[in-house]
């Protein structure tokens, strides 16, 4: 919601977890190997491999850039774990999306968390040894409602919230239909060259308080506001509602990396106005506050 970008140097970011998450199940097989399949939000697989457990990569998959990648969290987790798939038998598991693969809710993030369950690992550590990034998403993938998040060298400070203001009819989001990579978005800021004061990792922790303390939406939409014009003006990237937006009445925020995914809609114009203004725009996939938000812990099966 806020915070983005400079949660990476330590300020509090605003985050607010989806009821739309990711489970896994696992189950002992024959052999040794993991048979892996990935099933959509409709059922339908959308990955799948066989990895051996003698060097823990897939023999044969659907897709080798997904095979690699979940390879990696596979070998890093048992770096952690020396105990973790040390048993020699195979398994079968299954992961379980319960939105879009093309939405950017969180698959990798949420993924990560359900294997260092498995694993018992710690799930920040085996995030940051793979994807990077502040791991408020990892966070998020554990929670059961908003939170402040803030990361520094010494710790990890989570603040449960109960955020469930009076305007939350107000509160949409717009999925853009732009996927962006998390991983290159925070390649992209750890070579920003500009310098990050720390006043403004200040200045902007102390936007994601108030955003999460609003009562009015007024109060809201000004902490939105406050919160892209640091990253527009800091970081140089363009605000998505001056470039695509300009006329909307009320305030659309980007969400986590800019350029894609999803955007915050606040307006107290009628729903269906909302609605109409965006399907004139090609954009066509828009939920309420209460569709989208607030999502429980993710779940794992063993058997």
């Amino acid at each position: 919601m806020t915070g983005e970008y400079l949660v990476l140097k330590g300020a509090t970011a605003f985050a607010l977890p989806v009821k739309k998450g990711q489970s896994i199940s696992i189950k002992k097989g024959r052999g040794s190997d993991i048979k892996w399949k990935s099933f959509d939000s409709n059922g339908d697989v959308w990955f799948s491999g066989a990895c051996s457990l003698f060097d823990l990569k897939f023999e044969k998959s659907s897709d080798p850039e997904i095979a690699e990648r979940l390879s990696n969290i596979l070998n890093q987790a048992v770096q952690l774990n020396s105990d973790f798939l040390s048993q020699w038998y195979g398994f079968k598991v299954n992961t379980n999306l319960e939105f879009s693969k093309d939405w950017g809710l969180g698959t990798s993030s949420s993924l990560v968390y359900c294997i260092a369950q498995w694993a018992d690992v710690e799930p920040y550590e085996l995030y940051e040894r793979t994807f990077g990034g502040s791991g408020y998403d990892i966070a998020c993938a554990s929670a059961d409602g908003p939170l402040l998040f803030t990361r520094t060298e010494e710790e990890i400070r989570i603040t449960h919230l109960d955020f469930y203001p009076d305007f939350k009819d107000q509160l949409y989001f717009i999925y853009l239909g732009k996927k962006q990579s998390s991983a290159e978005a925070v390649a992209h800021f750890n070579n920003f060259e500009g310098k990050i004061s720390s006043r403004l990792i200040d200045d902007m922790s102390q936007i994601s308080k108030a955003c999460s303390n609003a009562s009015k939406l007024g109060e809201f939409t000004r902490c939105l506001n406050e919160c892209e014009e640091i990253i527009h003006r800091e970081l140089k990237l363009e605000r998505l509602q001056q470039t695509n937006f300009k006329d909307f009445e009320g305030t659309i925020k980007s969400l986590g990396a800019w350029g894609g995914d999803f955007a915050l809609v606040a307006s107290d114009l009628p729903q269906d106005v909302i609605k109409a203004y965006f399907s004139n725009k090609g954009l066509h996939q828009l939920f309420s506050y209460e569709e989208l938000a607030c999502c429980p812990a993710q779940t794992m099966e063993f058997a």
